[in-house]
């Protein structure tokens, strides 16, 4: 079926039944590789990363690679004509032109609507400013899906930065369409989630406890999102020694956990997944990075209308 739209800007531009048709089809791939390396023959992806982005841009690259098409573009702003002086709109007109589809990430919130008014192929928004990463929340969707075998009923942890994280705002945005899910947030006072996702819970009717210990709930957990808890956002050093190793998984805290605990992280991490913790078969973070691919594939056959 195809989608309603041939854009992806925001995550909420797709129904709940649309993302459904993405994950599902992101499955077959992931069973049946071989049945989708050439249904993009012939096909270009213009990826243009207007800020440095080298996990994100080589998952779209292997995706349509591993679909049998190709890719052009650029790694950074200074390698394309805006560093002349063109403007956004004019680079999305040309590289409509020489392209099928288009995934782009910009430093700028709101570039990829202007972006996609003037794009004459269907655009991903690959993350713009602190604003939408809508490929990344895919990504997570699947990686539960695939990890959990559901996406309804699940105990979810958000560690960390739940304040300026736009991975974490996403993904509840999008669990929260999904029966019967829980929610523990976990960050120091300074990093809580912003009030428009508490009310957002409050009018879902969806259950949710505030916490500032990990260990205090990680035993409670079906899926722990992890995210970076970043010194530079505390007002005074003193807060930041007291909270910041609460927020450090390791091997110790991990003992108070599920056996079937899925740890996701959207990555890169600095030092608040302990590297012990990457041998535990609960960690799946890399596996995310590698489902990352399969939902860009299956995403670009549905823009396409290929499948």
């Amino acid at each position: 079926m195809a989608l309603a739209s041939n854009h992806l800007i925001n995550i909420n531009d797709f129904s709940v039944s649309e993302i459904n048709e993405v994950l599902t089809l992101a499955q077959e791939i992931i069973k049946c590789p071989n049945d989708y390396s050439h249904l993009c023959d012939g096909i270009i992806l213009g990826t243009l990363f207007f800020e440095p982005s080298t996990r994100t841009r080589l998952s779209f690259e292997s995706a349509i690679r591993r679909l049998g098409g190709s890719s052009i573009g650029f790694s950074e702003a200074s390698s394309s004509s805006t560093a002349k002086g063109e403007t956004l709109a004019d680079t999305i007109r040309t590289v409509s032109q020489y392209t099928d589809i288009i995934a782009m990430r910009h430093p700028k919130e709101g570039s990829a609507m202007i972006a996609r008014q003037a794009s004459g192929v269907p655009l991903i928004n690959a993350g713009d400013g602190g604003h939408q990463h809508p490929t990344q929340t895919l990504t997570d969707l699947l990686t539960i899906l695939e990890t959990k075998g559901t996406l309804e009923g699940l105990t979810i942890g958000l560690c960390g930065d739940l304040k300026f994280g736009r991975t974490v705002h996403s993904l509840i945005h999008m669990m929260i369409q999904y029966p019967n899910n829980r929610f523990v947030l976990i960050s120091p006072e300074e990093l809580v989630v912003p009030d428009y996702i508490l009310m957002l819970l409050k009018q879902q009717n969806v259950e949710f406890v505030m916490e500032e210990r990990l260990e205090h709930v990680i035993d409670q957990l079906d899926v722990l999102y992890m995210t970076r808890v970043q010194k530079e956002r505390f007002f005074n050093e003193a807060d930041y020694e007291r909270l910041k190793d609460s927020y450090i998984l390791d091997i110790y805290k991990l003992k108070l956990a599920k056996a079937d605990l899925a740890i996701l992280h959207p990555l890169p991490r600095v030092n608040e997944i302990h590297v012990e913790v990457d041998a535990d078969p609960r960690a799946k973070y890399f596996d995310q990075v590698g489902y990352g691919v399969k939902v860009r594939m299956a995403l670009i056959l549905k823009l396409l209308g290929v499948k």
